[in-house]
């Protein structure tokens, strides 16, 4: 049952499908050229500067963040223990 393709194969293909697969093709190549210009001109803009304000203040909320999920972690543990100890009491 299989078909061989060679000169004499013939595809019948609708002009409604042929005008959507044209559609298509314009609309890839439009998104190629707009995604080309914007990738020019983001690489003409000047890049931007992090202030050492900036850079601080981003190190300060890291830090703070690290030392709230530490302390969270021991009030885990605290409740974990206790838990452990009820459970023993119930054996």
């Amino acid at each position: 049952m299989e078909k061989e393709l060679n000169e004499e194969t013939a595809f019948k293909i609708s002009i409604k499908t042929l005008a959507g697969i044209a559609a298509l093709i314009f609309t890839l190549v439009g998104m190629w050229f707009t995604l080309q210009a914007d990738i020019s001109e983001a690489k003409e803009l000047p890049k931007p500067e992090v202030s050492k304000m900036e850079f601080q203040m981003k190190d300060i909320n890291v830090r703070n963040t690290i030392m709230e999920t530490r302390d969270d972690v021991k009030k885990l543990e605290e409740r974990m223990i206790r838990i452990e100890d009820k459970i023993d009491d119930l054996r």
